[in-house]
């Protein structure tokens, strides 16, 4: 299995700079800011968080930022919610996003988690393709969105 070849391990504060880095040369802007709020709240707030480090060659190649939710819009049944995963671009293609999400879906049939779901952006045709090949699909369910401004 692609986690076997490749070291993961939970996401601590000092992942920050190399979360933002890899982040950065995926979408050209800088994040910093909301990627500071998601690592303190993987890390200190309520709730059940799931979020992961690859390291390679002693730095970090990727991670992988999720959370059990308990029930929301009607459901009941515990939810993991993968809020982002990010490979740094040098190392994609080497299978860290297979073993963060591999380690990811282990860690979560642990806590007996039965469904994940993610939002991909349409145009992120590499992200969806990632996720279809990994066993996702698309839900039944529509997001809305109403502009306020």
């Amino acid at each position: 299995m692609a986690r076997d070849l490749t070291e993961v391990r939970a996401l601590n504060a000092a992942d920050l700079d190399g979360v933002a880095r890899i982040d950065r040369r995926l979408t050209g802007g800088d994040r910093s800011r909301y990627l500071r709020h998601a690592i303190d709240e993987a890390l200190a707030e309520s709730g059940i968080r799931v979020s992961l480090a690859a390291i390679v060659d002693g730095s970090l190649a990727g991670y992988v930022m999720a959370r059990v939710d308990l029930g929301d819009f009607g459901r009941t049944a515990p939810v993991a919610i993968l809020d982002t995963l990010g490979v740094d671009p040098l190392r994609q293609g080497h299978g860290i996003g297979r073993a963060l999400l591999s380690q990811l879906l282990v860690n979560l049939a642990a806590l007996r988690v039965e469904r994940v779901e993610t939002v991909v952006a349409l145009r992120n045709v590499a992200l969806l393709a990632f996720f279809v090949r990994a066993g996702f699909a698309p839900a039944e369910r529509l997001a809305f969105v109403k502009p306020l401004a």
